[in-house]
């Protein structure tokens, strides 16, 4: 095995600590440089808890998958269907509730690898459509997202602690 291949492999609740780490890292890098020192230590506690992430493991319409180099772990996906959408949203579509990779991965196309596993699982599913919010002041997140022919169609609100932020609403059609 190439020593830079990237592997994606479905996780399971044994990786909840895994899902943690990286999940806190991820968000910390990303948006703590934009965010109170108080409203991020509250969204990190909240959003990533054992008993917040044993629930969503718990529920069959969340599905979580790692990007590991070797033998780390650099970067995860979680996807929604039914009623985990974290909005209501058709029946038959797909959410991408988060990718995550750590910054020293960023520009590795390690996102893309777990977009494109989103897509497979999406199509495996014969999801009519993917959807997901994205900050809007994160511009590179929405210029993949744009790049992959998703494309904008509504807004929500994003709380970080108590700080209220807009998510642009995007979405790709499928089927």
């Amino acid at each position: 095995m190439e020593t830079n291949e990237i592997l994606v492999r479905q996780a399971s609740m044994a990786d909840w600590e895994t899902i943690q780490r990286i999940g806190r890292q991820t968000f910390s890098e990303t948006f703590a440089k934009d965010n109170a020192d108080a409203d991020m230590e509250e969204y990190l506690a909240e959003s990533f808890s054992e008993e917040k992430l044993r629930a969503e493991f718990s529920n069959p319409d969340s599905l979580f998958y790692i990007a590991w180099q070797q033998d780390q772990p650099i970067g995860y996906l979680k996807v929604n269907t039914g009623n985990a959408q974290t909005e209501a949203q058709a029946p038959q579509a797909m959410e991408i509730e988060r990718i995550y990779v750590l910054a020293a991965y960023h520009g590795k196309k390690v996102g893309q690898i777990l977009y494109d596993k989103a897509l497979e699982v999406a199509m495996a599913r014969r999801s009519s459509y993917l959807w997901l919010g994205v900050w809007e002041e994160n511009a590179r997140a929405i210029r993949f997202y744009e790049k992959n022919g998703f494309v904008a169609f509504d807004k929500h609100i994003f709380k970080i602690g108590s700080d209220e932020q807009t998510d642009i609403m995007m979405k790709k059609t499928l089927l």
